[in-house]
């Protein structure tokens, strides 16, 4: 499929800039994925889309405050460092040094060469050096602090919420809160997911008195949920590796709703793959255990676990949006996401949902 049948205009005003002023409150396009029908309701009434005995699976990661601002040593011009993951033992340098090794984008990318020294913060206080410099404007940083503090303590009293780049504005003290999700429990992710930013205590007490089991699992966003496809052809495009895990409790229930007819609900493309790329590797069934994955989802790929989709409304060309399209029907998605211009839904992060089921 061409890159471009995906596109579509979008006016600037829909990008949502914050978050709805309550929490829960968002509106909801519910899509029939068999015959295309729409209906305009509220997450609110979500339940009221659902049956008894279905199965939602949400993802407890938990996004960190990964965008440090600092400055190089002894220069003290300004520096920008995106977190994107710890490396790992066996990609360490082979003359490592004291400190944590950690993927990083950095700005600016030019005079950040290897050897250059950087300082985040003042109290505390987080050094850094370049390594290696990588493809994408990719960096290996090595990290370390004074006083015995941890980088990840450090991280979270310095760093800021890494908010989309869609979002035109610094981030706030309360997008900590307002950019996590209520499940949120397993740190890791550099970005939220995003679907389950609307559920609420009273939300989710509505969906078990109706009958439905909401299960956990945890895959950490990376940084690949904001990269942009750069081929024209998308069956050429690839993402990049993810880290998740899947408990035993959530693998015997969905299990078990497979085995009954149950359906099976994903909150959010993140859940979705996480759930089909542990089928796929085990004919249809999913395994209690942890690993990585760079599954890609495009139209024609065949759905094992998954039967409706909760999402956000996502970029255009982007790979989510080719995700949304191979489940819900790729005519019938474009169609609901005309409708959702059209009506005036709130898009991405801070926007409005859509259920497909």
């Amino acid at each position: 499929m061409d890159v471009r049948d995906f596109d579509f205009a979008l006016p600037p005003e829909l990008i949502a800039q914050e978050a709805a002023a309550e929490r829960g409150t968002a509106r909801m396009l519910y899509l029939d994925r068999q015959t295309g029908a729409i209906t305009h309701s509220t997450v609110e009434h979500l339940p009221d889309f659902l049956r008894q005995g279905d199965v939602l699976v949400v993802n407890n990661t938990r996004v960190f405050p990964a965008r440090l601002l600092g400055r190089r040593v002894p220069s003290g011009g300004a520096v920008e460092c995106l977190l994107v993951g710890r490396v790992a033992d066996a990609e360490q340098p082979s003359s490592a040094g004291d400190g944590e090794y950690w993927h990083a984008l950095m700005h600016p990318g030019q005079k950040l060469r290897p050897g250059a020294q950087v300082q985040f913060g003042e109290a505390p206080v987080i050094r850094g050096e370049v390594i290696e410099r990588r493809f994408h404007g990719r960096r290996v940083v090595r990290l370390w602090t004074e006083g015995g503090l941890s980088i990840d303590a450090a991280v979270d009293a310095i760093g800021h919420v890494p908010l989309p780049p869609y979002i035109k504005r610094e981030d706030r003290p309360d997008d900590r809160d307002r950019y996590q999700t209520l499940f949120a429990s397993r740190r890791g992710s550099v970005a939220a997911p995003t679907a389950g930013l609307h559920f609420t205590g009273p939300l989710i007490a509505a969906l078990e008195q109706r009958g439905i089991e909401v299960v956990e699992i945890t895959l950490h966003v990376g940084y690949g949920t904001f990269q942009p496809v750069r081929v024209a052809q998308v069956e050429e495009h690839r993402i990049e590796p993810e880290r998740f895990e899947v408990p035993e409790a959530a693998a015997r229930s969905i299990n078990g709703a497979g085995l009954e007819g149950r359906r099976v609900l994903a909150v959010g493309t993140t859940t979705t793959r996480a759930l089909e790329a542990v089928a796929a590797a085990h004919d249809g069934r999913l395994v209690a255990g942890e690993g990585s994955t760079n599954l890609f989802i495009f139209p024609g790929f065949t759905f094992r676990i998954v039967c409706g989709l909760l999402t956000n409304f996502h970029l255009p060309q982007s790979s989510l949006l080719m995700l949304v399209s191979a489940f819900g029907g790729y005519r019938h998605v474009m169609d609901a996401y005309a409708a959702a211009i059209e009506e005036r839904y709130r898009f991405y992060s801070y926007g409005d949902a859509m259920l497909i089921a």
